[in-house]
């Protein structure tokens, strides 16, 4: 292991912590404090005075991992959180799972129990290094103040190179009070011989993908987080317009491709775009780009995308084969993986062929015109959908926040975003997220306007959160797509379950939100018809300071299109009807051969025989 190393001076473990964030960039920290970390917090105070660094206080320790996300994907950098043993260290938990699931690069330091009273059961004693294992990208105890700011260095080097994601260094109280001669170790100086990402993608396989693009009569790019986390935006529209390529997103690839581009077909999977997904089942050809195939993108996975070739460019090499194996597999940063293919693709000669797949695309745009996303307008009651598209319209260079449910798929179907500027809890699916990831997002960049859209039942999760940002004055407008019901929930319990509503109807008990605002000190607003509805947003996004606003819907409005679990992407439910259903694809099973096909030649593909 090679340091970098600089002179020595005396100094507490609490005082290397927080020295070693501070090289690393850290302008922030967002946290809670308790017993076992307030010697960190106590060098934090001298740092803040300073004027070296900014402590977040937030109300629940959850609030504080949420915010470390929002802000690491606002800007790309790690985040950073702070909280106590025991309660504290568990209260963490939820958050570091979001931050793991969607790849998000965090640092989460803990404190714990002196070294002495490790094991005995002390106040305030967790494993949090054991509880956290499966959920983290690396972990640390620190035993010896002499290991912090290596530690802090690997944490940081972890934590955002290769598949980014959350690392947790716990440390004992006494580690934090112990003196000892401090050597700061600097970013970039850190080797661990055991960790090399693969960064650069095999040329012979470049070349590969690159044959079977040419040869696709109807390809498609499936563009998932991976293409944000490295950056890939331009190289992604710069290939799409180059072989003139169809680009779906993932809910996690959301402002990776320009939504208003011609050759954008928006979100796939279960409440994806009819036409994205009809495109996944028709394609002979699906490029995969920083995606990981999960169900909910894929329905049933062994009908999903059935007649085509797949690509498949991950940096992380568990997840290329993992759900689908591909015909040419490349494992490597999508950056740099993209950047080498267009390289590859000009010496080679190829040309934008203005052409080139039009039969394929003028396809996807009748399928785009016979099953568009409809924002209905009801005569006594205002739909979920336009709140969020008029949100959307005052507010089109937003960032966006969103909890988890109905709401967060309408604005994922609605609203058009730019890169970094979709932050949503899309693989662990949490409540409560929205809010504090807008705040951490807010913190990092001021100048932005930033909007959480939530729902009544999820904005109650961490709406303490509330008490955060009227402290700091964080500019953070909220908006609560209030139909008294968790949402989703419901529309399952109908669809599935034979009206059932069991516990899930949230209108008694929910809060008056102005009242609510106003005991916090924060502007409160409600909304309940569509006379109100482009004054009040234009009010909220006026007034400087936090905003509170809800926005009372239609009670039993559902989020549609829908694939079905266990049902395959053509299977949609909630499509409006159409004279030209035959465009719909349908899992058929051929009489002769017994072959599942998916036709819309109506012909079997294996035998020939008229199905």
């Amino acid at each position: 292991m090679q340091l970098q190393r600089v002179a020595v001076q005396r100094a507490t473990g609490a005082y290397a912590l927080m020295d070693s964030l501070k090289r690393h960039g850290v302008t922030h920290i967002f946290g809670y404090p308790g017993g076992a970390i307030l010697p960190i917090y106590d060098e934090l105070y001298r740092f803040e005075a300073r004027g070296e660094l900014q402590h977040i206080l937030v109300r629940h320790e959850q609030g504080a991992t949420h915010a470390a996300d929002g802000y690491a994907r606002a800007t790309g950098r790690v985040g950073v959180c702070f909280g106590t043993s025991g309660p504290g260290a568990t209260n963490l938990v939820t958050g570091i799972a979001t931050a793991h699931m969607d790849s998000i690069p965090m640092v989460v330091v803990t404190g714990q129990v002196p070294r002495h009273a490790i094991g005995s059961d002390a106040f305030q004693e967790t494993d949090i290094y054991g509880i956290t294992l499966p959920i983290v990208k690396h972990s640390y105890v620190v035993r010896d103040p002499r290991d912090m700011a290596r530690v802090v260095a690997e944490a940081f080097y972890i934590a955002s190179t290769g598949r980014p994601g959350p690392v947790l260094i716990d440390i004992p109280k006494d580690v934090g009070t112990e003196e000892f001669d401090y050597v700061p170790v600097e970013p970039g100086s850190i080797k661990l011989p055991g960790y090399r990402p693969t960064v650069k993608g095999h040329p012979n396989q470049i070349a590969n993908a690159l044959k079977l693009i040419r040869q696709a009569k109807q390809p498609l790019l499936y563009v998932g987080g991976g293409a944000i986390a490295a950056g890939a935006h331009a190289e992604i529209k710069e290939l799409a317009e180059l072989f003139n390529l169809p680009v779906t997103t993932t809910l996690m690839g959301i402002g990776a491709f320009d939504e208003h581009h011609p050759l954008s077909v928006g979100m796939l999977g279960m409440h994806g775009t009819a036409y994205s997904n009809f495109a996944v089942m028709e394609c002979d050809l699906l490029i995969a780009v920083g995606a990981r195939f999960d169900d909910r993108v894929t329905g049933k996975l062994n009908e999903f995308a059935p007649h085509a070739q797949v690509i498949h460019i991950d940096i992380d090499p568990a997840e290329v084969g993992k759900n689908r194996a591909p015909e040419v597999p490349i494992v490597g940063d999508v950056r740099h993986v993209l950047v080498d293919m267009l390289r590859r693709s000009q010496e080679d000669g190829d040309r934008h062929e203005p052409d080139r797949n039009q039969a394929w695309l003028n396809r996807i745009n009748r399928w785009r015109e016979d099953y568009p996303l409809v924002v209905p307008h009801y005569a006594d009651s205002l739909s979920p959908q336009e709140v969020i598209v008029e949100v959307g319209n005052q507010a089109p260079h937003a960032f966006y926040s969103t909890d988890v449910g109905q709401h967060q798929m309408w604005a994922a179907q609605f609203l058009k975003n730019g890169p970094r500027r979709w932050l949503s809890s899309a693989g662990l699916g949490t409540m409560g997220y929205g809010m504090p990831a807008a705040m951490g997002a807010k913190v990092a960049m001021p100048d932005e306007e930033v909007i959480c859209i939530s729902g009544d039942a999820s904005i109650q999760m961490n709406i303490q959160e509330l008490g955060t940002l009227s402290q700091y004055g964080i500019n953070v407008k909220t908006v609560i797509i209030n139909n008294g019901w968790q949402g989703m929930v419901r529309q399952w319990q109908e669809a599935f379950y034979d009206e059932r509503y069991s516990q899930s109807n949230m209108q008694t008990g929910m809060p008056d939100v102005v009242k609510l605002a106003e005991a916090y000190g924060i502007k409160g607003m409600v909304v309940r018809s569509r006379d109100e509805l482009k004054g009040a947003i234009a009010e909220m996004l006026a007034h400087n300071g936090p905003v509170l606003l809800e926005a009372r819907v239609k009670k039993d409005e559902n989020c549609y299109p829908m694939v079905p679990s266990g049902k395959n992407n053509a299977q949609m439910i909630g499509l409006p009807e159409h004279k030209r259903l035959e465009k719909v694809t349908e899992l058929i099973h051929c009489s002769n051969c017994s072959a599942k096909n998916l036709s819309t030649n109506r012909f079997c593909p294996e035998c020939g025989t008229k199905l």
